[in-house]
């Protein structure tokens, strides 16, 4: 493995039962500005050409210094690259045993100039972006390429006549892609496809070579080989016949699977997967949507999340003058009209219990129990007090009754709605405030602000802010929310290209920056972030996009882990997250959320596939907070105690976790491969046919049918003459 920047590193890759050690095992530094490329040497050990915008260097890897090198003539006032040369149709070959900087052209033995010769046309394939024009087959893949890697032919299984693997590099993914020749299966070995290749063992040493020695690798006969095991190798022995490569030549429809010590090495190089890499959303049948709706507000500021949902309702902004929101029972009758249930609304304001408007005013409204008979007119009250229009507004975790809330006049202020009175008013903000977020024990208040900081306040101990830190350097707007247990806060905001990021902060150290950042891509929208901390699940996503993210977030490198995206037919004006108890456990369902549509309300269920899903998944549904319900008063919070919601398990009572499932015994699921490639001889498939015929038509020993049917005494028949002579044309005429 190799990692190029302004040095060269290198590590011995260990067997896959002993640990990879993270530290390079030689490090070499040729000091002549970027590095382009590198490559070993086909037949020497140790020997590797390094090449750089300034020219080329030969090194043996066991010196401190380099063998030789060779500066390309500068043509402009840059440095050329190689691709530069490439681009330009320059070739230049040099014997690198040769070279000197007084030389300007040298010939180049025939080995070296396939080495170099190699190394430009894989150059200048990827800068051109063509197919080169011997190409017999194509293999069309659905994710961006970030890099192509040759398997050893040694690795290839000949079983099954494949030709060619490669292993493709993708933004979170290697996808091993098999080539084929499409033959008869059987034990015989295919010589025409696997002329002897080229072994392990290097045929010289960098000093044998630097002397001037020229010696081929041995090669190796493919058929002696493919016995022998190799980490790479799928032997088709242990396959599964339903899995096995396509028999076509290109891509193959599946990959088998490999051996476990190979599985372990790939891991401890790619790292931790989640086991909610697989996660997938779908939206509910029909008859559980809300459609048929109009008049909907659809085009709300970005600082607004779209609509509010919970557990019963749904509360969404109406496209009429006063600023009026309806308000939707969630369990309707299926397939009724709810444009009666427009008229059943609250005026001024979207949001749910309480609505912030460009009035500078807060009003709390509060939805009688069984939902609304009528439209609301007058709030339950209304708080004064910001100077300038409202930007978000956001309940206490614990306390009831208290509520913070962002205005543009760059204050940050505390309510008690049962007083209807301000208590606390948080300042040091220099611009807009694009969002906040309550910490999970209800402590302390995050807020990221288009100044590009983010802040930690502790309102009941200070007005300013306890950190402060760098956050996202776009300007398009930015959410904030609490992770890992509150250890850590992620925002959602722009770079400074204007592309949606996701920074990861440690909440103990704001002013050190992010610990970790992933990119998203290129849209308008602010992605607006739900988190799950009973999973450590992060899904995301923005206000007329068709893609939700997910990922789960862990304490320590690499942080973020990716995980299946859900994409739906037509953008979404938002999504709403709903209790965990509406989540159906039976099907695995960790997450649900109500879709807002352009003219219905769709909800979405997020499931985690599972094989034994009678019984409870209990490592993916623990006992889970009810945080809609206050633990404490906001007085009482105010005057310094701390609330904590209790716990409620999702175990259904008929359900037994799967942590407590008896083990079963491992299972031989198919057959080997040499079951079916068997060759039999004509005898055998005879007495298989004739088994199965007699398997078919009974047992050969039981009697005939017409050994059990009664027959007539001797005496009862009538002899042939005697019938001749009775039969007379008279009788024969009377029996017509």
């Amino acid at each position: 493995m190799i990692s190029v920047l302004i040095q060269v590193k290198l590590w011995r890759v260990c067997d896959p039962d002993q640990d990879q050690c993270s530290n390079a095992e030689v490090t070499l530094s040729p000091a002549d500005g970027r590095l382009e490329v590198v490559l070993f040497h086909p037949a020497a050990s140790g020997l590797l050409a390094v090449a750089s915008v300034r020219g080329l260097q030969v090194w043996d890897v066991t010196r401190d210094a380099a063998l030789t090198g060779k500066h390309t003539p500068v043509h402009s006032d840059r440095q050329p690259s190689l691709p530069d040369l490439v681009s330009q149709q320059e070739v230049r070959l040099w014997d690198s045993r040769k070279l000197s900087s007084s030389l300007s052209s040298l010939s180049l033995a025939t080995s070296n100039a396939c080495f170099f010769l190699r190394l430009l046309l894989f150059l200048h394939i990827h800068e051109a972006d063509l197919s080169v024009s011997w190409s017999v087959s194509h293999c069309l893949t659905d994710l961006s390429t970030r890099g192509v890697a040759l398997v050893p032919k040694l690795a290839l299984d000949v079983s099954c006549c494949e030709v060619l693997r490669l292993l493709q590099l993708t933004d979170n993914f290697i996808v091993p892609i098999s080539y084929q020749v499409p033959r008869k299966a059987g034990q015989d070995f295919h010589a025409d496809l696997y002329p002897d290749t080229v072994g392990h063992t290097p045929a010289m040493t960098a000093e044998d070579w630097w002397k001037g020695e020229n010696k081929q690798v041995l090669t190796s006969q493919r058929s002696e080989a493919s016995s022998s095991s190799s980490p790479l190798s799928t032997p088709s022995s242990s396959a599964d016949p339903s899995r096995s490569p396509s028999s076509t030549s290109g891509l193959s429809s599946g990959f088998l699977p490999s051996p476990s010590q190979s599985s372990r090495a790939i891991h401890s190089m790619l790292g931790p997967s989640s086991k909610f890499r697989h996660i997938q959303g779908a939206v509910l049948h029909r008859d559980t949507h809300i459609t048929n709706l109009r008049g909907l507000h659809l085009t709300t500021p970005g600082e607004c999340d779209g609509f509010c949902a919970n557990g019963q309702r749904v509360a969404v902004p109406l496209a009429i003058a006063g600023g009026q929101i309806a308000v939707f029972e969630r369990f309707i009758r299926p397939g009724s009209d709810p444009d009666p249930l427009i008229k059943k609304r609250i005026r001024s304001g979207p949001a749910d219990y309480s609505s912030a408007g460009d009035d500078a005013k807060i009003r709390v409204w509060q939805i009688p129990k069984g939902g609304l008979t009528e439209t609301l007119t007058e709030p339950e009250c209304v708080l004064r007090g910001h100077t300038e229009k409202i930007y978000s507004i956001k309940f206490h975790p614990h306390a009831s009754s208290l509520l913070a809330s962002s205005s543009y006049d760059l204050t940050v202020r505390l309510w008690n709605l049962e007083t209807g009175e301000e208590v606390k008013r948080l300042s040091g903000h220099q611009d807009q405030i694009f969002g906040m977020a309550w910490s999970p024990d209800g402590k302390l208040l995050a807020t990221v602000c288009k100044d590009g900081k983010v802040r930690l306040y502790d309102p009941r101990k200070s007005t300013l802010p306890i950190q402060e830190g760098p956050g996202p350097e776009g300007h398009r707007g930015a959410r904030v929310v609490w992770v890992c247990d509150g250890k850590y806060l992620l925002v959602s905001g722009f770079d400074s290209r204007s592309e949606r990021q996701l920074y990861l902060f440690s909440a103990e150290s704001l002013a050190s920056g992010s610990v970790a950042s992933v990119p998203a891509d290129v849209s308008p929208s602010t992605l607006i972030p739900f988190y799950d901390p009973d999973t450590s699940v992060l899904i995301l996503t923005g206000k007329g996009d068709t893609r939700v993210y997910t990922y789960e977030i862990v304490p320590e490198a690499p942080y973020f882990m990716e995980c299946s995206s859900f994409h739906s037919s037509e953008p979404h004006k938002g999504l709403c997250f709903l209790p965990k108890t509406e989540c159906d456990v039976r099907d695995v369902e960790v997450a649900r959320a109500v879709r807002l549509g352009k003219t219905t309300i769709e909800p979405v269920a997020f499931r985690v596939p599972r094989v034994k899903k009678e019984f409870f998944q209990d490592d993916v549904f623990p006992e889970t907070a009810v945080w809609w319900e206050a633990s404490l008063t906001a007085a009482a919070w105010l005057s310094g105690s701390n609330g904590q919601h209790r716990k409620i398990s999702l175990r259904p009572k008929d359900m037994t976790p799967v942590s407590e499932a008896p083990k079963e015994a491992p299972v031989k699921k198919y057959l080997p491969s040499s079951v079916y490639l068997e060759e039999k001889t004509d005898e055998q498939k005879k007495e298989e046919l004739l088994s199965a015929m007699v398997a078919k038509l009974g047992n050969r020993e039981d009697p005939l049918p017409q050994a059990s049917y009664e027959g007539v005494d001797e005496d009862e028949w009538v002899s042939e003459e005697l019938t001749t002579h009775t039969h007379t044309p008279q009788m024969i005429h009377d029996t017509l």
